[in-house]
């Protein structure tokens, strides 16, 4: 695996939760992995949701795996991302600690009872 989409809450966070994001990133190129980190992403033309997930939907089909960061379950966004990564075959890892990469677990993580229409987008 070489390239990494990193998924997660971020609509109501401090930040869009961007230290989140960036500390993961980081620590993954750090390994060495390619990453694909929203919070860098341009803000798209449109300023919605939609265009932001327009963007998050190319770079997920140019990687090979998805990290979790904590609180994805209650993220529209994360949980649409998810799903999209099981179903282009992803290997996916759910991180709960963003300083503490190394103990990565890939695993594919069941999207069944995970509604796309939850609180966060």
């Amino acid at each position: 695996m070489k390239r990494i989409y990193i998924s997660g809450p971020m609509t109501g966070l401090p930040n869009l939760n961007y230290p989140a994001f960036n500390a993961a990133a980081d620590r993954l190129r750090g390994e060495g992995f390619e990453v694909e980190n929203p919070a860098e992403n341009p803000e798209p033309p449109c300023g919605s949701w939609v265009g932001y997930m327009r963007l998050a939907i190319v770079q997920i089909a140019r990687c090979e795996g998805l990290l979790l960061l904590p609180g994805w379950q209650h993220s529209k966004g994360a949980r649409l991302e998810l799903y999209i990564a099981q179903q282009l075959g992803l290997q996916v890892a759910s991180h709960w600690d963003s300083r503490a990469l190394a103990s990565l677990v890939w695993h594919q993580v069941p999207t069944s009872g995970f509604d796309l229409g939850g609180q966060n987008e």
